[in-house]
């Protein structure tokens, strides 16, 4: 047995090395590319710092400063979830970024971290403020993004979605961010509506009659 598991951990060790020295071949690989395509002496670049940029000085003076925990908190999903369903992507080949901002990152971090969220949280804070109804308008949001503005992304050749890959799976992808997000939003509101947990009060009312039990055994 302790033959198999040795010569099984030194498989696993080989296998990973093989993928580690190949990961850090293609790093270098896409930073020498960046270096020479992609950074500050391209126009992209700079589009996309003001991609980046843009959005952040905006929302600095059109949040609600009243519901900005709030708004900052839907925001973060939309970020997490954007962010992680184009890794998922990126890793299976459906599309990828030509242009980057930052070359470390394998998302888009202009897109991801600054120009989506912003442009959802500020769709959310008018579904609060105007009492209007957010999946519909999100929804709205989502058929922009996906059929509008990647296309134009690919125009520009900033964006590019591989052969065999419809817009619809960006449209799908942008639905369960705006789900997601809300979906969590709304729980930690209600966290936040109903501050007593559940459990915290079956802990208090198991203290509460601890008292009383020894009471009463000591009067017996």
């Amino acid at each position: 047995m302790a033959t198999k598991e040795t010569k099984h951990l030194e498989q696993v060790d080989k296998h990973f090395e093989q993928v580690d020295k190949l990961r850090h071949k293609f790093m270098e690989s896409f930073v020498d590319y960046w270096q020479h395509y992609s950074s500050w002496n391209s126009w992209q670049f700079w589009f996309l710092v003001l991609m980046c940029l843009a959005p952040l000085v905006a929302l600095y003076f059109l949040i609600d400063r009243k519901k900005a925990m709030h708004i900052g908190f839907f925001g973060f999903n939309v970020h997490v979830w954007s962010s992680k369903l184009d890794e998922i992507a990126l890793a299976n080949d459906l599309w990828d970024y030509k242009y980057k901002m930052i070359p470390y990152l394998q998302s888009s971090f202009s897109l991801d971290a600054s120009f989506i969220p912003v442009v959802f949280m500020l769709l959310y804070q008018w579904t609060l403020n105007y009492k209007k109804n957010y999946y519909i308008y999100a929804t709205g949001l989502c058929v922009f993004f996906a059929f509008l503005f990647k296309p134009a992304l690919v125009a520009f050749e900033i964006f590019h979605i591989n052969k065999g890959v419809h817009y619809w799976y960006l449209f799908i992808a942008y639905i369960i961010v705006m789900l997601l997000s809300k979906l969590i939003t709304n729980i930690f509101i209600h966290f936040q509506e109903e501050p007593k947990n559940p459990l915290a009060n079956v802990i208090q009312q198991e203290e509460l009659k601890t008292p009383i039990t020894d009471e009463t055994e000591e009067n017996e």
